[in-house]
């Protein structure tokens, strides 16, 4: 498992990169104290999903994945009393071509 892969231009980087079996997950992590300007899933739009598409990228080429074989997962973090979590399995889904 992998915590904070950033680009080293900075252009993209994702919270957690783990194996599910023969697929490699990354995973974007979003918390908010409340849900009072919405649920914090929605903050992983379309250019943020290009960043995190971007690292992949660079992620699954630097160690020879097969890029058929990656999911790209939100998980989102309300701490209200108790907290809500959610976990969005394959929350997003690029073309698979390199």
């Amino acid at each position: 498992m992998t915590r904070n892969f950033r680009l080293p231009d900075g252009s993209g980087e994702i919270d957690i990169v783990g194996r599910l079996g023969e697929t490699l997950v990354f995973v974007e992590v979003k918390a908010r104290r409340s849900s009072a300007y919405g649920a914090p899933e929605r903050a992983v739009d379309p250019e943020k999903q290009k960043r995190i598409i971007r690292a992949a990228r660079s992620y699954v080429l630097r160690c020879g994945a097969d890029w058929s074989r990656v999911r790209f997962d939100i998980i989102s973090i309300v701490f209200t009393k108790p907290p809500s979590i959610a976990h969005y399995e394959d929350a997003f889904f690029p073309k698979r071509t390199i």
